[in-house]
């Protein structure tokens, strides 16, 4: 059955996944997960690769996740957030709008600007807490149903202690994928 398999039957090594330093600006993230994630290298990106970033501390212990959606909303975060957010996403903060301060109003930069000074950013600042972790003898439905109580897609897998590989949701529904191929 395939859910009463292993969680180290469907990991993914931990040298295989992407990682960061949380003391690292979030390009450096970014570009660690666009390679991961597409094959940049021969000319595709099939949408297979890896959807978030594990970070790690100073002694490589894992302290928190960055995907796809956190990363966009540093980059451009007047996509998130009620009208002072984006206001104060593109620099201008209410006060200034009040005073009518024009030099001190940093809208003016375009949005290229914006994005390249945002993904200045340290990953520390802005990456999720962990919300769950499974160990590697754990059996998928346990995965599966951590993943969805805490609604994440991923979940860090260890060993005695040790961090050894990342369980994705993709990977869980290919599992379940086979249930209904069989």
């Amino acid at each position: 059955m395939p859910l009463t398999r292993k969680v180290t039957d469907l990991l993914v090594p931990i040298r295989d996944y992407a990682v960061i330093n949380q003391d690292s600006p979030l390009y450096e993230a970014i570009l660690a997960l666009r390679k991961v994630y597409c094959q940049i290298e021969v000319g595709k990106c099939t949408e297979a690769g890896h959807r978030n970033i594990l970070v790690l501390d100073s002694t490589k212990r894992l302290v928190g996740i960055l995907d796809f959606r956190t990363i966009l909303k540093v980059l451009i975060p007047e996509i998130a957030g009620g009208l002072t957010q984006r206001l104060e996403a593109i620099g201008v903060s209410v006060a200034f709008a009040q005073a009518d301060s024009p030099e001190l109003d940093e809208s003016r930069l375009n949005f290229q600007s914006r994005v390249i000074k945002n993904a200045d950013t340290k990953v520390k600042h802005v990456m999720l807490k962990i919300r769950g972790v499974i160990q590697a003898q754990d059996d998928l439905l346990a995965a599966l149903k951590l993943m969805y109580a805490n609604k994440i897609s991923v979940l860090p897998v260890y060993d005695n202690g040790d961090l050894i590989g990342v369980l994705r949701e993709s990977d869980l529904f290919l599992a379940v994928a086979d249930i209904v191929n069989n």
